[in-house]
């Protein structure tokens, strides 16, 4: 999963994308890269890191210009190396540099037709940079040097008919300005927002809604499946949909675990989402285990924290706060490795003693992935004296990869795939164990925006919405993203990328 901003304004950007990533920095914590556009130059600073310690006093100040696009970035696949951080750069035709949230599925068939067809080679394993060549090749296509909104928009259509899996897209062109696209599914998010100032009007696209409030843009609305959002770099902004086979099918798992509670995706609240998730989840713990003594409710931060309250209202037992977390440690989900996530654990939370100690403790959490975390925390639970420990899921069994951006890539490394309830609840040492049902969570979500017909479920029921994910993809992708390719290669991270001029 990853985050991406683009803003066009009427004075310097560089510390409204710096501002814009630091609230995404949720969705990346492997690399960030912020690129600007000064008198037709590209200004470009990207590095592995968080934001703050790839951004310094000296690269902000060389970050000049009124427009820009911003990336944070966890790897999905192979190593987690700076090489790939993005964004990337073209300079045919025009100059374009592209960020990506998403996963490619048809990412091999991308390659080997853009080496036939585009002549044009591809310098990482990176499904961004698939992206941005035929981006710039459908550009090329148009054959015109002063492009206009129909040829960009013409480039994003032929461009929908060739991709597929998930990607929402801010890409800029120099001397003429930023172009923003989501999937024909609108699987990964995108939003565009709005400032009104004293030297004109301001746009902004962004992952999330919260990047958009926390720089002072206004929300205006979620770009649609399968539209182009353009945007002049004097601020005039176009938009067209580029599909006619369009249907919004938002990702599940965004409103369980990967957005921020403070944001909006599809017209859906997502810490309204959480709290009906908590009262559904409460309501089939008090149907399934009401013969059980719970004392207390104790979430593991924080995703499942607004979770868990509603849990504890609905059985109407105590709500504690058991963990304390560190929050200097970056999140388990998205370390790129699993000896990194088994060590992090423990540095991450720690117990306190007073609120287990002969006490039955129902644990809630959003979702149960490789069962590593939860199983080390239930065994801090009873290290700290909890007489029992039950665990509670807010999320269904994961039982299937994700192929659209999140790094739940191997089947095997899924502690559901294969085994049921009382297997897993065994496996991670629980007293009890208990997951939402699927419909349960659809319903909760849906109750945000009912015209929604579909949601991206297939972590869950194995049901991949771009309908082209069979085995033999699915065991190309184990080989290719498994914890042990990631680790096999983290002795070959490259060093940080400083800041270059483009012309």
């Amino acid at each position: 999963m990853c985050g991406v901003v683009g803003i066009v304004a009427h004075s310097p950007v560089n510390q409204a994308l710096y501002d814009a990533l630091t609230v995404l920095q949720h969705r990346g914590q492997d690399a960030a890269g912020i690129m600007t556009i000064n008198d037709g130059m590209f200004k470009l600073r990207k590095a592995n890191g968080l934001v703050r310690d790839v951004f310094e006093q000296k690269h902000m100040e060389r970050l000049a210009g009124n427009w820009g696009i911003g990336h944070v970035r966890y790897p999905t696949a192979g190593t987690s190396t700076s090489a790939e951080a993005q964004p990337f750069y073209t300079n045919s035709p025009y100059g374009i540099a592209l960020a990506h949230n998403g996963n490619l599925t048809n990412a091999d068939e991308l390659k080997e037709n853009l080496k036939s067809e585009a002549r044009r080679h591809v310098n990482t394993s990176s499904d961004s940079e698939l992206l941005m060549n035929w981006f710039a090749h459908e550009l090329c296509e148009a054959n015109a040097w002063d492009l206009t909104p129909k040829d960009i928009f013409n480039a994003v259509t032929k461009l929908h008919n060739k991709a597929r899996g998930a990607y929402a897209v801010v890409a800029s062109i120099v001397g003429f300005g930023i172009v923003a696209f989501r999937d024909v599914y609108g699987i990964r998010p995108l939003v565009l927002g709005r400032r009104v100032t004293d030297l004109g009007t301001e746009y902004m696209v962004a992952s999330e809604s919260v990047a958009v409030d926390a720089v002072g843009f206004e929300f205006v609305r979620d770009v649609a499946p399968g539209e182009a959002i353009y945007i002049t770099k004097e601020g005039e902004l176009h938009s067209q949909l580029c599909s006619d086979t369009a249907e919004l099918v938002p990702c599940l798992f965004e409103y369980v675990y990967f957005a921020r509670p403070d944001s909006t995706i599809d017209e859906i609240s997502v810490y309204a989402t959480r709290v009906r998730m908590g009262k559904k989840l409460g309501e089939k713990i008090k149907r399934v285990w009401n013969e059980l003594e719970i004392d207390v409710v104790i979430p593991i931060p924080e995703t499942s924290c607004d979770i868990a309250v509603e849990i504890a209202s609905t059985l109407n037992v105590p709500y504690r706060q058991g963990f304390v977390k560190n929050r200097y440690i970056g999140r388990t989900f998205i370390m790129p490795g699993q000896q990194q996530r088994r060590k992090s654990v423990r540095r991450k939370l720690n117990a306190i003693s007073s609120e287990f100690e002969g006490k039955n403790v129902l644990l809630v959490d959003d979702s149960v992935v490789r069962g590593t975390t939860s199983e080390q925390i239930i065994e801090m639970a009873r290290d700290a004296g909890a007489k029992n420990v039950y665990f509670a899921s807010a999320a269904p069994e994961i039982r299937f990869p994700n192929v659209y951006g999140i790094d739940m890539p191997s089947a095997n490394e899924l502690i559901a795939y294969g085994r049921e309830v009382e297997e897993i609840c065994q496996l991670i040492k629980a007293d009890g164990l208990i997951f939402q049902d699927l419909p349960d969570l659809i319903e909760a979500v849906k109750a945000g925006n009912p015209s929604i017909e579909q949601f991206e479920s297939s972590v869950f029921n194995g049901e991949y919405i771009t309908k082209d994910v069979n085995q033999a993809y699915l065991d190309h992708l184990d080989a290719l993203r498994s914890d042990s390719a990631k680790d096999s290669g983290s002795a070959n991270q490259s060093s940080s990328l400083d800041i270059h001029n483009f012309s």
